[in-house]
């Protein structure tokens, strides 16, 4: 058995390690080291709660907004509110945006630049990924940094600014939307729509949205123009399909009111338990504890840990690690493809690329309809007092997954304040009884070594690391 220690990786937000060992060329054992502490967790403690809305968005740059929005959510659970309906619509609007926006950075900026390494020169398709998708240098980053920042501009209508708006509030949103604004916003989903239709997919977005099998997939795929189209050849000439697969156990805390929570496990989808999650420390660099559910949960330093391996919790849902992210959203939603891909080879590294590309074919059209059906001149926020002792949890769906925000409060400060984010769940270690979490699980059996291809990387980032969140 040999052991080697890959990172750390780069086109991730945030400091990722793997120590894999190797046994005839193939990974026999993976462990997973987030190997950055920041602790927002205990910064929190003692803060006035509506501080949070201003501190968590800083747990991340690229996904700030999800942040936001679990923590309103929980506080208004907290104060009693429930945000009008133009409130909602703009909470789902921005979160879509934002998620939508990465679902975009992910396919063409971090995860198809590898499809460009040396290690494929004698590949068919080597030459066209390369001068289309090479890093810095590839022709379709100079297309789609310019569509991103467009649909970006949503931002500025719905929250101001990002990242690190202050309009998602536990009643709402504070800017509200002008019959004028709402023309526009139409105007940039219009656009947005069209780069997509024209570049990802060569095809309009209900095409892709319905096709209901990995066999129709690939036959719709073939000799296609667009860069989805051109993943799919490759991917499939590579056996993406078959390569990074965890437990084949999913989870969603359910999305913008159009995804429903729930999870799924050898092949019974199930209601979404929150009481079930536990956060166990026995693999981290945190004071040993039994399991807890994140509402008791702490998160005290112990550096000098013996046995551990990473600053990451592993969150476990009935005693179980659960797969987060688009894939999970999907299956909930009992998708056709998405189901027939999982039925086939399980949560592949394909089938989490085609989830993330699915989702955004069929969430512009939603909001399309959600901006339709703003009503300028409503409420879009709701006011309230803060309690002196109240507890809120705020569960929602960031483009990496189901993030969790557990709140309580005493005397009218945070008492405790426990995040669970979705590469928690992907990325997390061993647990006290050994269950290897989500990548540690998918990457047992990939060729890794110096003469192996970039199988590795194609599994990691398959699940889109944020490194920034894993370790908040």
């Amino acid at each position: 058995m040999t052991r080697i220690v890959l990172g750390p990786f780069n086109r991730v937000e945030g400091d990722l390690e793997l120590s894999l060992d190797l046994a005839d060329g193939r990974v026999q054992a993976a462990y997973v080291n987030s190997p950055l502490f920041r602790g927002f967790e205990q910064i929190l403690l003692g803060r006035a709660p509506l501080d949070a809305l201003a501190i968590v968005p800083r747990i991340c740059g690229i996904c700030s907004v999800a942040q936001s929005a679990a923590a309103a959510s929980a506080l208004a659970e907290a104060m009693g509110l429930t945000p009008p309906p133009n409130g909602q619509l703009a909470r789902h609007l921005i979160q879509a945006t934002e998620n939508l926006a990465d679902h975009l950075t992910h396919f063409y900026l971090f995860f198809m630049p590898d499809f460009t390494r040396p290690a494929y020169a004698s590949r068919p398709w080597h030459a066209a990924m390369t001068r289309r998708f090479a890093a810095v240098q590839g022709e379709a980053a100079a297309e789609v940094l310019p569509a991103r920042a467009n649909f970006l501009k949503l931002m500025g209508f719905l929250a101001g600014r990002w990242p690190h708006t202050l309009a998602i509030q536990p009643g709402g949103s504070t800017r509200a939307i002008t019959a004028g604004e709402r023309v526009r916003l139409l105007a940039l989903l219009r656009e947005f729509r069209s780069f997509l239709e024209k570049r990802l997919f060569g095809d309009a977005l209900p095409a892709v949205a319905a096709l209901a099998s990995q066999d129709q997939l690939l036959a719709w795929a073939a000799g296609r123009a667009g860069d989805f189209p051109a993943f799919l050849a490759a991917a499939s000439d590579l056996g993406l399909d078959r390569i990074g697969r965890a437990g084949d156990a999913f989870l969603s805390h359910g999305a913008y009111g159009l995804y429903p929570s729930g999870t799924w496990q050898g092949g019974v989808t199930i209601p979404f338990d929150p009481l079930a999650i536990t956060e166990d420390t026995g693999r981290t660099w945190l004071v040993e504890a039994p399991p807890r559910h994140p509402a008791q949960g702490e998160t005290i330093v112990d550096a000098d840990k013996a046995g551990a391996y990473t600053w990451c919790k592993a969150p476990r849902y009935a005693g179980q690690p659960f797969e987060v992210g688009a894939l999970a959203r999907q299956l909930m939603a009992g998708h056709p493809l998405i189901g027939d891909m999982i039925a086939r080879q399980g949560g592949s590294v394909m089938a989490r690329v085609v989830a993330r590309l699915l989702e955004l074919a069929r969430v512009v059209p939603a909001m399309e309809a959600w901006v339709q059906a703003l009503q300028p001149g409503e409420p879009f926020c709701t006011a309230g007092e803060m309690p002196d002792e109240a507890s809120g949890v705020g569960l929602v769906e960031a483009a990496r997954g189901s993030l969790g925000h557990w709140l309580s409060i005493r005397r009218g400060r945070i008492e405790r304040y426990q995040i669970v984010a979705p590469t928690t769940w992907n990325f997390s270690p061993r647990d006290s009884a050994g269950q290897p979490g989500p990548l540690e699980q998918a990457l047992r059996g990939v060729p890794a070594g110096p003469d192996a291809p970039p199988t590795v990387q194609h599994v990691v980032r398959s699940f889109d690391p944020c490194m920034v969140c894993t370790v908040h």
